[in-house]
């Protein structure tokens, strides 16, 4: 099953206030091709679960500096200062969570658990609003799961079915996130047939993927 499609074969399948998730850390591991399509579409209204909020130039950034976010799930907005204009004028909702905290959010909603139990953040304003529960003596919050309808992912070598190898860095944030959305679309840089990439080699199984796009060595640069 060829899985390839082109930029605008995925227009009907974005649409304003979706939540959708998107990979790379800084923007590395960014699909920019598809932030491009995002903007030119001006789909608005969105919810971005992400590790940040990178730059204002690049990666998920772009999307906030044209003012088509409604709220961000992150762990870092630090690097955008757009980010932080935003929130403080009330234009822009920001959940700050843990990193290790987002990354299980995600992973337990791949896993179809209903939450997870974690120590950070107890007494702190991190469990404002969240259940407490107490094991063996100890306070746990109690965090639930993170799913999103889209999740645009970054590969560098992808085959035509779906299997993805992500080089060094940039598989971050990636293959969870495979495992968290309805529909998950993945920009690579290389596409090759199936069968070209080694199993071992193979970091995010085709079966979770549903559309791939043609992206470029440079898209996440």
């Amino acid at each position: 099953m060829n899985k390839v499609v082109k930029l605008e074969d995925l227009k009907p399948l974005l649409k304003d206030g979706m939540t959708m998730m998107i990979g790379g850390f800084l923007a590395n591991g960014t699909p920019e091709r598809l932030i491009d399509l995002l903007i030119d579409m001006r789909v608005k209204d969105l919810t971005i679960i992400a590790n940040d909020t990178s730059f204002p130039d690049r990666g998920i950034g772009r999307l906030v500096v044209a003012g088509l976010v409604k709220k961000v799930i992150t762990s870092h907005i630090g690097t955008n200062p757009e980010t932080g204009r935003l929130m403080n004028e009330g234009k822009l909702e920001v959940e700050l969570v843990p990193q290790g905290t987002l990354v299980e959010r995600i992973r337990a909603y791949g896993a179809g658990l209903g939450g997870i139990l974690t120590p950070t953040g107890v007494g702190t304003v991190v469990e404002e609003g969240k259940e407490k529960i107490t094991v063996n003596r100890k306070e746990y919050l109690l965090e639930l799961p993170l799913g999103a309808d889209v999740a645009l992912l970054k590969g560098s070598i992808v085959d035509e079915f779906g299997n993805i190898y992500y080089k060094g860095t940039t598989r971050n944030f990636n293959p969870l996130m495979a495992l968290a959305a309805q529909t998950v679309i993945v920009e690579a840089e290389e596409i090759v047939k199936v069968g070209e990439l080694k199993p071992e080699d193979v970091m995010t199984p085709g079966v979770l993927v549903d559309y791939i796009v043609k992206g470029g060595e440079d898209s996440d640069k």
